[in-house]
This record gives structure tokens, C-alpha cells and sequence, in this order.
């Protein structure tokens, strides 16, 4: 569905029970961009309960003093 920024602003509820359906809706604006609304699943999370230390070993990884460097001249 192709809709102009006017009606998405009048009908915005109704746009995202319809991205909701699996619907892509498009919204168009008088400069001629274009933005798309679409549905976007959520990324599972790591189970909540204590913390153990040394769980999260590997996970972290700090760069070198060089790698550092050339972040900065990037």
C-alpha cells in the first residue's frame, strides 16, 4: 500500500495494524522520498536469572592499541 505523509499522519493506527496483517505500506511525501513501514521481528534475548561470574567470558573483545589508532584515523 502506497499512501502520501497527509493520510499516515491522519491514519497512523491503521497503518501499523496493517504492517501488523503483513502488510508493507510505503509513505511518499511531496520532495519524492519515500520511507516503508514494515514489520521487524524482535532478536531473542539471553535468558534473565543470576549472574555468574565468568559467564560472559569471549564475549567482549577489546581491540589492540593499534586497532585503536586506526579507528581514530577512519
Amino acid at each position: 500500500m502506497t499512501v502520501n505523509v497527509q493520510y499516515a499522519e491522519e491514519h497512523f493506527a491503521d497503518l501499523i495494524a496493517a504492517v501488523k496483517n503483513g502488510e508493507e505500506v510505503e509513505i511518499t511525501s511531496a520532495d519524492e522520498s519515500a520511507y516503508r513501514l514494515t514489520l521487524v521481528k524482535s532478536v531473542p534475548t539471553k535468558p534473565r536469572g543470576p549472574r555468574i561470574l565468568g559467564a560472559g567470558r569471549g564475549e567482549l573483545v577489546v581491540p589492540s592499541w593499534e586497532e585503536w589508532k586506526a579507528m581514530d584515523n577512519a
